[in-house]
């Protein structure tokens, strides 16, 4: 049986075969300091089945009897390694920041609450398969349970965090495609008022610190003819946390996860590795609307109709010296997306990929793929809008995915710029599927690279 060789270039921690799981509690402290949280019983019981082990470099290698023990635990060690990061994210993910830093953050959170509402996300994990459900409620115990722990600790916002929060924050690249619009413009439009920035229609070139480097080389070209997989995620330094996470449900997966996410974001398990660069794939559209009010209503055009735009109300708290205030925006929306600006006397409108339920499931499940074909099998849910990513296994195989969300468009329009929302041959017809984008399987050259 051939091995699967990797090198993941991130600390020089060693990685070691899981030991029976011994009956002991996380690394924590006893039971009395969960003081009177009404789920402190249940908390105890579970930290029972986890084992979090710690290596030369502090490396968390965190063992549960299922996979949502490893989840439990490995949360855990998250948030005893830099909780405020955990936290932040979230705050960031739920439109939330404003309560923390105050009003400047305003237009980033409304940002955010254009495309996340929490009551559509609470439907959503309502939704979701049983499994997936486990994973989440453990997630959010996880973190309650340290909260509890650690009386020291002083959230900036989230004092308690529930099981739908872990839907809002699913993709762990750098810069999510949320982040494409543009808030100078979001505020000239929603704020009634100039900015002293001046605005482009949206944002062409999104930089990014630095590029992630991913190479895969076949067992033909290597010593020990077994496929080498090499990943370096060039990120900030504290971007990502880096551990071990194991189950006797079949998890036992190595590598770097985004703060406060429960999935190793790219990394190896057994038998298999992944990892991820920023994809210049064209995963979003931007479009023009042509408006129109009639009475008390605005109406915009798509093909020979005129469409009601859809309006709600969006609160934005935010901290004060004297308290807290909250600012309350009238939003709008088309088919394709909410409204983030004007451009060119037309409003313009984004749509991007918004599938929370198979974005966690297509993360979570990728970790335990064990060979190129249960890979590709998760690559099909089509929700890792952001990324490319380089793969190999233990059998051999050695692959390459570019980009895995791509809406099928008509060609004839130029995508790198707003398209005429009005003509319904703009509209997006599907995602294309692996097959109909550029990808590779054991090239013949025998090695493949991506930056």
């Amino acid at each position: 049986m051939k091995r699967l060789a990797l090198a993941f270039l991130l600390a020089s921690s060693p990685v070691f075969a899981a030991p029976a799981l011994r009956s002991r509690a996380a690394k924590t402290p006893h039971a009395k300091q969960t003081g009177n949280a009404p789920d402190a019983g249940r908390w105890e019981q579970q930290a029972r089945d986890v084992t979090i082990m710690r290596d030369d470099w502090g490396i968390a290698h965190v063992y549960g009897k299922t996979d949502a023990d490893a989840v439990f635990g490995m949360i855990y060690a998250q948030a005893e390694d830099d909780f405020n990061r955990v936290e932040t994210n979230y705050i960031n993910a739920l439109g939330r920041l404003a309560e923390a830093e105050g009003e400047s953050r305003i237009y980033r959170d409304l940002r955010m609450k254009l495309f996340i509402d929490p009551e559509t996300v609470k439907k959503d994990y309502a939704a979701s398969p049983e499994w997936l459900k486990k994973l989440m409620n453990a997630w959010a115990d996880g973190l309650n349970y340290y909260l509890a722990k650690h009386s020291e600790v002083h959230p900036r916002v989230i004092r308690r965090f529930e099981p739908w929060m872990a839907l809002t924050f699913t993709e762990g690249s750098i810069g999510g495609d949320i982040e494409r619009v543009n808030l100078s413009q979001l505020e000239a439009f929603y704020g009634y008022g100039r900015v002293t920035q001046n605005a482009p229609a949206f944002d062409e070139d999104i930089e990014e610190p630095g590029g992630s480097n991913g190479m895969a080389i076949a067992p033909s070209n290597t010593v020990d003819h077994h496929a080498l997989l090499l990943i370096n995620p060039h990120t900030s330094f504290f971007f990502r946390s880096e551990l071990q996470m194991a189950s006797e449900d079949g998890l036992d997966a190595y590598g770097a996860v985004t703060w406060g996410q429960f999935f190793v974001y790219q990394g190896f398990n057994d038998r298999a590795g992944w990892m991820h660069t920023s994809s210049g794939a064209s995963q979003l559209s931007f479009y023009l609307e042509t408006v129109d009010k009639k009475g008390d209503r605005f109406y915009y055009k798509h093909g020979n109709q005129e469409l009601p735009v859809a309006t709600n109300e969006i609160t934005v708290p935010y901290k004060t010296d004297k308290g807290m205030a909250e600012k309350k925006f009238t939003v709008f929306r088309t088919e394709h997306g909410p409204v983030i600006g004007e451009t060119e006397g037309k409003w313009l409108t984004i749509r991007v990929m918004n599938e929370p339920v198979k974005a966690l499931t297509q993360s979570y499940l990728r970790t335990k793929a064990k060979d190129y074909k249960a890979f590709r099998e998760k690559m099909e849910l089509h929700t890792n809008s952001s990324n490319n990513t380089v793969f190999a296994d233990a059998d051999g195989d050695i692959a390459y995915f570019h980009g895995n969300f791509i809406p099928r468009r008509n060609p004839s329009f130029d995508w790198t710029k707003p398209v005429d929302g009005s003509n319904p041959e703009t509209d997006w017809h599907g995602l294309l599927s692996v097959d109909e984008t550029p990808h590779l399987l054991n090239p013949k050259n025998g090695w493949l690279y991506n930056s």
